[in-house]
């Protein structure tokens, strides 16, 4: 992983490029993002270019090429070691440690670094179980850092989610923050910081990891990944700066919606008042499908959160797309700060409704009603 390889968090990857080159290294450091951030892909890209062989001193990221960097890749590099949230699974029915998971981890991540607690239960075949780093973790995890690097010139430990730690776990983990092994290096990634141990919280160095902004997260998977413009700007809005989330949305299969047409047609209808037309829309917010009906719904919202924005100052809004400028523009006279907070309401609960398993063509239809009503009041 290089950093070359991860969008945006261009002040992160200066932080933790300068903290080697000045020969600043924390022995513990704790990557804190939300779910489906690229926080672990910095953790994994800095574990690469702190033990590459091939860079000269003023490269700002790994080789790729040297031995150290092509094991780091492959998670097969001795001195690179993790400890996971695990369960006991029908492959591992007791004593679920993360060794037992070194496998399954590696497929896991490589194949996308911004996935959440979530996706890796459903990977190991946890079924409904839940994940924690369990109380044995800490025998094997003092084992582990027992032992001198093998290759590297720092042996990294990264600990993912360790805001599931068994009380035993996280207390070995402090006495080993308060008593650091020789050349040994703590990567700690999390996405609930706020429920770990103040005491370990003071001992490590905080290395804060954003949610994308919707027109970098756009630019990454039209120029990346290779989506349109149009889908790509959707699938962000949607995402809300969820890298893993946009990833999953735009690998998923199926038919491809043009959820920005099909909401800018139900508004004018809307304000129109045009029950005809109306109920033959209801018809077609049927046929898309549960999942996708609530999308549209999702959608829906963070443009209506964009027209009162831009209602209220264009400035806030400065990355409109080209395909929503008009729309928005004219749009915003008919949502204001007396009808935004009910608008919304409405929305959300449609929301509430479809993942209910309610009628979608009888909500769709009570929800325009109700809609058509609160724009006349803007």
């Amino acid at each position: 992983m290089r950093f070359a390889d991860i969008p945006s968090n261009e002040e992160v990857k200066r932080v933790l490029v300068q903290s080697v080159q000045r020969q600043h290294v924390a022995h513990a450091q704790l990557f804190r993002g939300a779910e489906g951030s690229a926080a672990l892909a910095l953790a994994l890209a800095y574990a690469a270019y702190l033990n590459c062989e091939g860079r000269e001193p003023q490269d700002t990221d790994s080789c790729g090429h040297c031995a150290s960097c092509q094991k780091i890749d492959k998670l097969i590099h001795p001195d690179l070691n993790f400890i996971l949230p695990v369960t006991t699974t029908k492959a591992v029915p007791k004593d679920a440690v993360s060794s037992k998971f070194a496998g399954e981890w590696r497929q896991f991540v490589l194949e996308n670094p911004y996935q959440g607690l979530n996706d890796w239960m459903q990977h190991i075949g946890a079924d409904n179980k839940q994940g924690s780093i369990s109380k044995e973790e800490s025998l094997q995890l003092l084992r582990l850092v027992s032992l001198t690097a093998f290759e590297a010139r720092y042996k990294t430990v990264v600990i993912w989610l360790p805001e599931l730690m068994h009380p035993a776990a996280a207390n070995a983990v402090l006495k080993l923050l308060e008593e650091p092994p020789p050349a040994t290096v703590f990567l700690l990634v999390s996405n609930a910081p706020e429920q770990l141990l103040p005491t370990i919280i003071s001992r490590v160095q905080p290395i804060v990891v954003r949610p994308l902004p919707e027109a970098e997260l756009t630019a990454y998977l039209r120029d990346q990944r290779h989506l349109p413009e149009a889908k790509a700007h959707q699938v962000a809005q949607l995402a809300e700066g969820n890298l893993g989330a946009a990833l999953a949305a735009a690998t998923a299969s199926g038919q491809d919606h043009d959820y920005l047409t099909f909401f800018i047609d139900w508004m004018r209808q809307c304000y129109g008042y045009k029950v005809d037309k109306l109920l033959g829309k209801s018809d077609e917010f049927q046929k898309l499908g549960r999942e996708n009906q609530k999308e549209l719904l999702h959608y829906s919202l963070g443009v209506l959160r964009k027209v009162l924005l831009f209602g209220l100052d264009a400035q806030l809004v400065p990355h409109l797309a080209t395909s929503e400028q008009q729309f928005v523009t004219g749009f915003s006279k008919f949502v204001t700060p007396r009808n935004a907070d009910p608008l919304t309401r409405e929305l959300n609960d449609a929301h509430y409704h479809i993942e209910r398993n309610a009628n979608p063509r009888m909500v769709f239809v009570d929800t325009s009603l109700r809609v058509a009503e609160l724009l006349r009041q803007a």
